[in-house]
């Protein structure tokens, strides 16, 4: 039962990594277009927080096997409270360039937290493992009421406008260091902490870790391409900030509600199909974006877009975890967040500059040919698995 409680601790960590996560998407591309000379670079502040995340995947997945997930994760909150206090002492003196440095930070502390699913994957039995990994992405639902409806509640509450949404950060980032400590999962062994495994581009040619890897990166670079761009489009529209909260808070239901049934679809209908699946409604979600800029189409576009998110993210964390050995995990799992965390980096820097100088329909149809590889890539790799097993005698 001990896996039960380290699930449980992981998904309240994941709640309030993602209450840091989308009150800085909603709040930071806005005080970019404050801050900002250059008015393209308004998304630079979450293009810097998703860098720092890139750029720490490989060494908190290294630390992490070298001093263990409780260790790790308590380093990674402690950096978190960092950054949002670097981020307020930017907003109180109005600097944009050290509010990017500060979100720096904020990534590196979400290049630990991505961490949270594979940990539950590990400490789950194996026939518990893709339910292990829905449950704790599940505490996202927490995230994604508390974070838009903080922020609402912080945003005037000091001067200036939003350092108090960056103190609440503070003690956010202070509690998910509390939870961690009480977490309860065994170290590798001196052995596995030393074992070095296949080479990576060995397993890399695995063609389920190609599919797995485009499925987690197809889903955060589409996610992430199209999220941050809506309060900015919003805006634009004439929409205000509490409806823009509003949408924000039902993208990240859609992201984290369906984790309580996810792990079982996969368990019964298999990874693929889930995979197939969660492409298909990235496509319907850009399909209602197109056709219209009214708040529900924003509603229904941003839903989708969040449930496309969680079956393309858990079905390829899940497919993941069947390629690599215990002593392979760290370099795998941090080479998948690398490209993941990138492809964010490349999405919401190419946000900002989209919807200025294209707009919100350009922006959404650049993201289909993505979404179309995934779902071929999917279907190969379905119909190839089907055809070797009928031909097993």
């Amino acid at each position: 039962m001990n896996h039960r409680k380290n699930i449980a601790l992981l998904a309240a960590a994941q709640a309030l990594l993602l209450t840091n996560g989308i009150m800085l998407v909603a709040i930071n591309g806005l005080l970019g277009m404050q801050l900002a000379a250059d008015k393209r670079l308004a998304t630079l502040p979450i293009t810097t927080y998703v860098i720092g995340g890139a750029l720490a995947t490989l060494p908190a997945a290294f630390f992490m096997k070298r001093y263990g997930r409780r260790a790790g994760f308590m380093l990674g909150s402690g950096l978190g409270m960092l950054g949002a206090l670097i981020s307020a002492f930017a907003v109180s003196i109005g600097s944009f360039w050290l509010l990017c440095f500060g979100t720096v930070f904020a990534g590196i502390y979400n290049a630990f937290g991505q961490q949270y699913r594979f940990a539950a994957a590990d400490a789950a039995p194996l026939d518990w493992k893709s339910k292990a990994i829905s449950f704790t992405l599940a505490g996202g639902i927490l995230g994604g009421v508390i974070g838009p409806e903080v922020g609402k509640l912080t945003r005037t509450l000091l001067e200036p406008t939003y350092l108090a949404s960056y103190g609440a950060l503070i003690g956010f980032a202070a509690l998910s260091m509390l939870i961690s400590s009480r977490l309860d999962i065994p170290p590798l062994s001196i052995a596995e902490q030393k074992a070095v495994g296949r080479p990576l581009h060995q397993i890399a040619r695995q063609p389920a870790v190609v599919v797995a890897v485009l499925a987690a990166a197809c889903g955060y670079g589409v996610m992430n391409l199209l999220m941050t761009a809506t309060p900015l489009a919003m805006d634009i529209c004439g929409l205000p900030f509490a409806d823009t909260a509003f949408i924000l808070q039902w993208h990240v239901i859609g992201m984290f509600a369906p984790s309580f049934f996810t792990g079982g679809l996969i368990k019964r209908f298999g990874v693929l199909p889930i995979l197939f699946v969660g492409a298909g409604l990235m496509f319907v979600c850009i399909g209602i974006a197109l056709s219209g800029i009214t708040l529900m189409h924003f509603w229904w576009a941003l839903v989708l877009l969040g449930v496309g998110w969680n079956f393309l993210f858990i079905g390829g964390t899940t497919l993941l975890t069947e390629t690599y050995r215990p002593e392979e995990k760290a370099k795998v799992q941090g080479t998948n967040d690398f490209i993941v965390l990138g492809v964010q980096g490349l999405t919401s820097l190419s946000s900002g500059v989209l919807i200025s100088s294209e707009g919100w329909a350009s922006l959404n149809t650049y993201a289909l040919p993505i979404v179309a590889m995934t779902a071929l890539a999917s279907m190969l790799l379905w119909l190839h698995r089907r055809s070797s097993h009928r031909e097993v005698p």
